[in-house]
């Protein structure tokens, strides 16, 4: 039994996942190209106070979008993790 309306919907899903996807693919090409500049200039790995400033940003932005700040944090909180290790991964490579 096929449902048009759900598999349209399922359609769109599909699409925006690729999306997401494809844009955290293009954000972590960048944020390693910053950690190998961090690494060569002896930069520390995490820089806390930019990661407020991103995370009180991104709040802002979900609620204006009406999405929950509090797992666009979680999610952003994810990411930021994610960057760092590897920022300490290069850095301990140096």
């Amino acid at each position: 039994m096929s449902d048009d309306v759900l598999d349209a919907y399922r359609s769109s899903i599909d699409n925006i996942d690729a999306a997401l996807i494809h844009m955290l693919a293009e954000r972590f090409k960048v944020t390693q190209a910053v950690g190998r500049y961090k690494a060569q200039a002896g930069l520390p790995p995490a820089d806390p106070g930019r990661e407020e400033r991103q995370i009180a940003r991104l709040r802002r932005l979900a609620e204006e979008a009406r999405l929950d700040p509090e797992f666009s944090e979680k999610f952003l909180r994810f990411i930021i993790d994610e960057v760092i290790r590897h920022h300490e991964r290069l850095r301990d490579e140096a």
